[in-house]
C-alpha cells in the first residue's frame, strides 16, 4: 500500500507520498470552501497519474491548517468541512487522520475532537524531524509561505519527541512556537510600520499593496516566476512589479519611487522579519534545559532560517530538509512527514 500524505491550507493544497513525489497546488479556501472536494479530486488524480499507484491501492493522511479560513465560523466548522470534503475526495480510499496528539484516527474520532485536529501539520513535521537529531537535542525552523514554526526536540521517555508548550494556535502563538510571518504572502503593512524613502522614514499605506514575496524578488532570495500571480495585485512575481508594488505600499508609483528605494525597503522587510523571528527563537530557546545539537531547517522560506541562524550565532550541526529531501518535498514537508509517518506506523 502507499501513502498519500495531504496537508490542507488556507492558500495551498500539497500532497506527498513520502518517497520523492511531493505538489503544491493554490487553493484559495476562504474565497471558495465549496470548491474544495473538487480540487482535491482533481489532485488526487494527478498524483495517481504521476505515481502509477491505482488508487485502490491508496490509502490518505491528513493534516490540515485550513480550518482557520475565514469561511467558517469556528475551527470545529473547518474541521469537519475539511474532513468531509477528503471523504469525497477520497473515492474509496482509507483515510486516518492526523491530530496533535501523536495519533492517527479515523474521520469521525477527527470531527469529534477538533481542537486536537486543527492545525496539526507542525506536529508530523516535528516528529519526522526528530529522525535528524540522533538521540540529541534539536530544534526545528520551518519557515513557508505564510508562517514559521519553532519547535523545540527533546529527550522524552521514548527518545526524542517534540517538546513544546503550546498545542493549539493561540497557545503556540504566546509560546513564540508560531509566528505567523512568512517569505511570500505576509503583507508588508503587516510587517512593517514604515520603510524608508528619500533620506527619511515614510509610514506604509494600511493597504495589502505587497508582500514579502515582492522584497526576496527584489533581493534575489526567491526567483522571480513570470507565470505565478498569486501577488498582491495580481500581476507577475517578478522584479519589475515587485518595485511597482513596493512603491504602492508608499502611495507612490516607479515614478517617485526608484529602484534602490525599492531594494532599501526589502531590506528593511527582510531586517524586521528577522528582529521577529530572533526574538521568538531566543524565547524559546531560554526554556529549553539544554541547548539544540542540531538544528533542522524546512520549507521555502529555508533562506531566511539561514540569516535567522547568522543572528543566533550558531554554529552546531545543521540539517537541510531541502538538500535531504529535495526541494519540492520540502517545500511540501509536512505532506512528506505524514505520508512517511503513515508507512512506518501503519495506523489502522
Amino acid at each position: 500500500m502507499t501513502w498519500i500524505g495531504l496537508d490542507i491550507g488556507g492558500a495551498n493544497l500539497k500532497v506527498a507520498d513520502g518517497q520523492g513525489y511531493a505538489r503544491s497546488e493554490p487553493f484559495s479556501l476562504w474565497q471558495q470552501p465549496a470548491q474544495l472536494p473538487v480540487a482535491l479530486e482533481k489532485l488526487l488524480a494527478q498524483t495517481t497519474s504521476r505515481l502509477e499507484v491505482p488508487s485502490c491501492r491508496q490509502r490518505l493522511a491528513l493534516t490540515m491548517t485550513g480550518e482557520l479560513a475565514d469561511c467558517f465560523l469556528t475551527k470545529a466548522e473547518g474541521v469537519e468541512a475539511i474532513v468531509r470534503a477528503v471523504k469525497q475526495a477520497a473515492a474509496g480510499r482509507r483515510l486516518r487522520v492526523y491530530r496533535t496528539d501523536g495519533r492517527f484516527v479515523s474521520a469521525e474520532a477527527a470531527m469529534e475532537k477538533p481542537m486536537l485536529t486543527a492545525a496539526s501539520n507542525w506536529h508530523a513535521l516535528a516528529r519526522f524531524a526528530c529522525r535528524y537529531c540522533r538521540a540529541k537535542p534539536g530544534l526545528l525552523l520551518d519557515i513557508g509561505s505564510t508562517t514559521c514554526d519553532i519547535i523545540p526536540l527533546g529527550k522524552r521517555s521514548e527518545g526524542i519527541e517534540p517538546v513544546t508548550m503550546g498545542r493549539t494556535d493561540p497557545e503556540r502563538l504566546v509560546a513564540g512556537e508560531l509566528v505567523y510571518t512568512g517569505v511570500q504572502r505576509s503583507g508588508v503593512h503587516g510587517v512593517v510600520r514604515e520603510l524608508p524613502w528619500r533620506d527619511t522614514m515614510c509610514p506604509v499605506a494600511q493597504e495589502h499593496f505587497a508582500t514579502t514575496a515582492d522584497a526576496y524578488v527584489l533581493l534575489e532570495e526567491i526567483p522571480e516566476e513570470a507565470d505565478k500571480h498569486d501577488t498582491a495585485d495580481g500581476r507577475p512575481r517578478t522584479k519589475e512589479f515587485a518595485h511597482a508594488r513596493l512603491a504602492r505600499s508608499l502611495c507612490a508609483d516607479t515614478g517617485l519611487f526608484s529602484r534602490a528605494d525599492a531594494l532599501r525597503a526589502a531590506r528593511v522587510v527582510r531586517a524586521t522579519q528577522l528582529d521577529q523571528l530572533e526574538t521568538a527563537a531566543r524565547r524559546v530557546l531560554s526554556r529549553s534545559a539544554s541547548p539544540p545539537a542540531v538544528v533542522v531547517l524546512s520549507g521555502e522560506g529555508e533562506f531566511l532560517a539561514r540569516h535567522l541562524l547568522d543572528r543566533l550565532s550558531w554554529e552546531g550541526e545543521t540539517v537541510s530538509l531541502a538538500a535531504e529531501l529535495g526541494d519540492s518535498a520540502s517545500r511540501c514537508g509536512p505532506a512528506h512527514a505524514l505520508a512517511v509517518l503513515a508507512r512506518e506506523c501503519q495506523p489502522m
